[in-house]
C-alpha cells in the first residue's frame, strides 16, 4: 500500500508540474497572438490535468467518517 501511495504522489507531482508548464505556455502564446485552436487545445488539456489532480488528491486523503 505504501508503494501505491508513493506512486500516486509521484504522479500527482508530475501532473502539477505539467499543469504549471501549460499555464506558462498558454500565457506566452496568448500574448503572441497564436492560433486560437492551439490555445483552446492547450486549455482543454490543462482542465483535464486539473481534474486528474483533484481525483488523485481525493484518493490520497483518507475518508473520515463524521
Amino acid at each position: 500500500m505504501l508503494a501505491d501511495r508513493d506512486s500516486l504522489l509521484r504522479r500527482l507531482h508530475e501532473l502539477r508540474s505539467e499543469h504549471r508548464d501549460l499555464d506558462t505556455v498558454i500565457a506566452r502564446l496568448g500574448e503572441s497572438g497564436a492560433d486560437p485552436l492551439q490555445l483552446q487545445r492547450l486549455k482543454k488539456r490543462k482542465l483535464k490535468l486539473k481534474d486528474e489532480i483533484a481525483w488523485l488528491e481525493s484518493r490520497l486523503i483518507p475518508d473520515v467518517i463524521a
